[in-house]
């Protein structure tokens, strides 16, 4: 009964997105978006668990605020358009863009995203991390007008995203504001070409379930935990640091690949000075991915003698195997063609 219930909720949280996506007019498009945030309450909320239902309170009524905000500017454009001078219609569009970033928790609208993910299990931090993030970005896309806003959104996203990620000890908050970070890029690559949008998302996507199947299978929350359960597999823990530093950029993991991509179509279209930024901002970010390998590196803890059984582990060394090793054959498959 249990997974028949997840499963369906599951299924109408995926319709919610498609047809969001697909939509023809805005109307259709919204209420795409309340049939996914009507399904993902019930998979987040627990009623063992009261911070996950705290969470699925909050996240109700911040989506509920940026739905209703969203409706008001729909029906503003499409029904007065011929009553409102041209400057006000902009601003509209500015609103509805504004309502798109809360939904994906972009900065300076990210007052809900840590707080939320903080009492979400692993699994459940996933979905908020990546798949909720798909609609509100495309929908984005489909109405991005002033390139000045969106420029403005990237620069502040990437402080926050940065600075505020820098005196965490909650692994999930870390990946939070880790994820405000690469939002920022998202949206750079966006504005680029959809196509690089697509493939920072799903290499974005890929990091984060290596990281998060890593994190749920030793129960790790906080930065506390990992000494001890990592110095037991050395093997899982070599993984944990090449994903985080994949996920940070550096070369040769794949996260490089579309950090890489973006900054090369950001400087054909001449926005030099906005891939600055955004290449000196993400050093912050890199600081403390950089401080969690360098705290299992170095710091001094009881060796297990004992070894740990590998074989139950095999799955995640395979699948981190294939996601690191990506770059190599994207590179390769890039020059065949």
């Amino acid at each position: 009964m249990f997974l028949i219930y997840k499963f369906m909720f599951i299924t109408f949280l995926v319709m919610g997105t498609l047809i969001s996506i697909s939509a023809f007019n805005w109307m259709s498009m919204w209420i795409g978006l309340e049939i996914n945030l009507m399904s993902i309450i019930p998979l987040i909320s627990n009623q063992n668990n009261m911070y996950a239902s705290e969470a699925s309170l909050k996240y109700f009524i911040t989506q509920t605020l940026a739905s209703i905000v969203l409706l008001f500017s729909i029906i503003m454009i499409n029904y007065m358009l011929e009553f409102i001078p041209q400057n006000f219609n902009e601003m509209l569009i500015m609103i509805m863009n504004s309502t798109f970033l809360t939904k994906m928790g972009a900065a300076p609208f990210h007052f809900w995203f840590p707080e939320i993910i903080e009492g979400l299990n692993w699994i459940n931090s996933f979905i908020m991390l990546t798949w909720q993030k798909i609609a509100p970005m495309i929908l984005l896309m489909y109405n991005m007008t002033s390139m000045i806003y969106l420029s403005i959104i990237i620069i502040i996203s990437m402080i926050i995203g940065g600075i505020m990620g820098l005196n965490q000890t909650s692994m999930r908050k870390i990946l939070t504001f880790s994820s405000i970070n690469h939002i920022a890029w998202m949206l750079a690559s966006m504005m680029m070409n959809q196509s690089i949008w697509l493939i920072y998302f799903v290499i974005y996507a890929m990091i984060s379930l290596n990281l998060i199947l890593i994190l749920n299978k030793f129960n790790i929350f906080y930065i506390n935990q990992m000494n001890s359960i990592f110095n037991s597999n050395k093997q899982v823990k070599m993984l944990f640091i090449l994903n985080f530093l994949s996920l940070g950029g550096l070369p040769p993991m794949l996260g490089f690949l579309p950090k890489w991509i973006t900054v090369n179509y950001l400087i054909e279209t001449k926005m030099i000075t906005l891939s600055l930024l955004m290449i000196i901002l993400t050093l912050i970010t890199l600081f403390f991915y950089m401080r969690l390998t360098f705290n299992s590196f170095l710091i001094n803890s009881t060796e297990n003698m004992i070894p740990t059984p590998f074989i139950s582990n095999t799955w995640i060394f395979t699948l981190n195997s294939i996601f690191l090793m990506s770059l190599i054959f994207s590179t390769m498959i890039f020059n065949f063609f």
